[in-house]
C-alpha cells in the first residue's frame, strides 16, 4: 500500500445462516494478503473478525462488519441491533456464555468469542446498550 492510502470494506453478516458466518473474515484475509500484510497480522485480524461474526450470528441476528485498512493499522468495526450485552465485564470472562443449548450443540457458544477478540487485537472497545445493540471496535497495529 502506498502512503496515506486507506481501503475500506463493509460486509453484511447474515444472522440466519451459520454456514455463511466467517465469509467476511475470509474476504478480508484475502485482501490483506493481496495488500502484502505479514501472515501474523493477517492471522490476528482473521481470528478476531471471525469470532465477532460468529457472535453476531449467535446473539444479535447478524449485523455489519466494516474493515478499514491503513498503512499502520487495521480497524474492524462490528455493529448489530441485537439485545446488547448486559454485563460486559462478565462477558469478557473466558467460558462465560449466554448461547442457547442448540447453538452449543453445534460447537459454538463456548464463551471464548470476546476474550479471543481481545487477545488477538491491540485495542478493543465495546459499546453496548440493552435493547439497542452493540458496537465493537478492534484495532490491530502493523
Amino acid at each position: 500500500m502506498s502512503d496515506n492510502k486507506k481501503l475500506s470494506y463493509c460486509f453484511d453478516v447474515d444472522g440466519a445462516n451459520f454456514t455463511s458466518a466467517g465469509e467476511a473474515s475470509v474476504k478480508v484475509k484475502k485482501r490483506l494478503r493481496e495488500a502484502g500484510f505479514d501472515p501474523e497480522t493477517i492471522r490476528r485480524v482473521s481470528i478476531a473478525m471471525y469470532e465477532g461474526e460468529i457472535n453476531m450470528v449467535i446473539h444479535a441476528g447478524g449485523g455489519k462488519a466494516e474493515v478499514v485498512i491503513e498503512e499502520d493499522r487495521i480497524v474492524i468495526i462490528l455493529t448489530d441491533e441485537g439485545p446488547g450485552i448486559a454485563d460486559i465485564e462478565q462477558a469478557m470472562q473466558e467460558g462465560f456464555s449466554t448461547a442457547p443449548d442448540n447453538i452449543r450443540s453445534l460447537g459454538f457458544g463456548a464463551g471464548m468469542g470476546l476474550p479471543n477478540m481481545k487477545r488477538y487485537t491491540d485495542e478493543m472497545v465495546i459499546e453496548s446498550r440493552l435493547g439497542k445493540g452493540t458496537k465493537i471496535t478492534m484495532t490491530v497495529y502493523v
